[in-house]
């Protein structure tokens, strides 16, 4: 049951990079989908590269484990700074100069911008080199969900992840992995409220009124205002998860594909939203996993918190939550070797 829920909507997520084919007519339309994306669009597809499945599958866990509530300072920070104020400073501005620069990458706005081959071919090498062990990552959180709720083992998840990510690269381009990214990010915005209110509903915790009490009760740093790491860590997460995106390929280059600067107010609006939503749901999620486990799960005999919420997941979770949650994530990896592709192809051609 588990193989065919997946198997079915791995073939719903091809075809609708099938039928992109027919909307990728040029290299304009591969890279930035003719500039012609709407704000649900837009938004959610800066979202859905913030925010995928990932960050619930292995990021959000490690950290909840470490600072206990107080990674809801994180939330704070990704919610107003790394997608409210990152739209109200860089989107409007983002989408007139690469439009008028003609620019459909990052390495090609760099060279227009500053008339510099040089640092066109720099920045493609950066983003190719930068973005590899970043989408590794992403592709060995994924491999540990695969193992525990499918039972793939690792190397095999790896294989399949990395096939598909080229057929479905390379059949619709950026117009097929926004509307993905669309159906996705619904999935995700609802799945984390869900989420949420199943694991209070569940007798561990015995409702939010019960959270702060529980986990004081385990060790009382998880509940203060700067969890056990101290604020040094925590203030650098915060930094590094809420600016850090104003610079990333991935995230930067949604802005060139907006339709024009009168979606950019309800972008704004749909993405802060979707991030509260979203960032929340994982780190509180990730916080919650103290009152789930009284250590962390193992691999090989070590201990690795990657696999906490892998492992709440399919303890905790209905099985059919976890085979969504499991789908999502696969194809979330598809925004990253795009841009990396972007890199390498415009470092050569103009």
């Amino acid at each position: 049951m588990k193989i065919l829920a997946l198997v079915i909507y791995m073939i719903v997520m091809v075809a609708i990079g099938f039928f992109s084919l027919k909307r990728t007519k040029n290299i304009g339309d591969f890279f930035l989908a003719n500039r012609s994306l709407g704000p649900w669009v837009s938004a959610i597809a800066y979202g859905g590269a913030y925010f995928s499945a990932v960050i619930f599958i292995g990021y959000a866990g490690r950290i909840g484990w470490g600072y206990g509530l107080s990674d809801l300072w994180i939330v704070a920070g990704n919610t107003l700074v790394g997608s409210l104020l990152a739209w109200l400073v860089l989107a409007k501005k983002t989408r007139s100069v690469t439009e008028e620069l003609n620019a459909r990458t990052m390495p090609e706005f760099l060279e227009a911008r500053y008339r510099s081959k040089t640092l066109k071919y720099l920045a493609a090498v950066i983003i190719f080199i930068l973005l590899v062990p970043y989408s590794a990552s992403v592709y060995m959180g994924l491999s540990y969900l695969f193992d525990v709720v499918m039972g793939i083992p690792y190397v095999y998840a790896l294989l399949l992840m990395a096939i598909l990510t080229g057929v479905y690269l390379v059949m619709g381009g950026y117009f097929a992995v926004s509307i993905t990214t669309l159906v996705q990010g619904g999935i995700m915005f609802f799945g984390s409220i869900y989420m949420v209110l199943y694991l209070l509903s569940r007798p561990e915790v015995g409702g939010m009124s019960q959270v702060v009490a529980k986990m004081s009760a385990i060790n009382p740093k998880l509940v203060s205002v700067v969890g056990p790491p101290g604020f040094i860590g925590l203030f650098g997460l915060v930094v590094l998860t809420s600016f850090g995106p104003w610079g990333l390929p991935q995230m930067v280059q949604k802005f060139y594909s907006i339709k024009n600067q009168k979606v950019i107010f309800t972008a704004t609006i749909v993405t802060t939203v979707f991030a509260l939503v979203c960032s929340f749901s994982a780190y509180f999620s990730g916080a919650l996993t103290h009152l789930f486990f009284k250590e962390l799960p193992t691999l090989n005999g070590v201990a690795n918190p990657d696999l906490l919420m892998p492992n709440l997941l399919i303890q905790y979770m209905p099985t059919a939550f976890s085979i969504i949650f499991l789908s999502v994530g696969l194809f979330c990896i598809n925004v990253n070797p795009i841009i990396i592709s972007s890199g390498v192809v415009f470092s050569n051609h103009h």
